[in-house]
């Protein structure tokens, strides 16, 4: 087992958070909420739902850049405040 960490973005666009992980931003990793938190919670879902995607098609997990993913061997719990 692998724990992947994933950089995202959030930023302000009219009214809502737009929210993205630039390392999966092709594979369809962006998504967008009414407030900051939602936004967040979202890309989380995105985020899971894109790794599914790709193990499922037998496609690799992005592991570069270093500064976009970082992987431990062991579980992780990420906690955001």
């Amino acid at each position: 087992m692998k724990t992947y960490v994933f950089r995202v973005v959030l930023e302000p666009d009219e009214g809502r958070w737009f929210a993205y992980c630039p390392v999966l931003e092709e594979k369809g990793g962006a998504t967008w909420g009414y407030t900051r938190e939602e936004a967040l919670r979202n890309i989380r879902e995105v985020i899971e739902m894109t790794i599914e995607g790709l193990i499922e098609r037998g496609e690799p997990i992005p592991e570069q850049p270093e500064m976009e993913v970082r992987i431990s061997p062991e579980p992780l719990v990420v906690v955001n405040v």
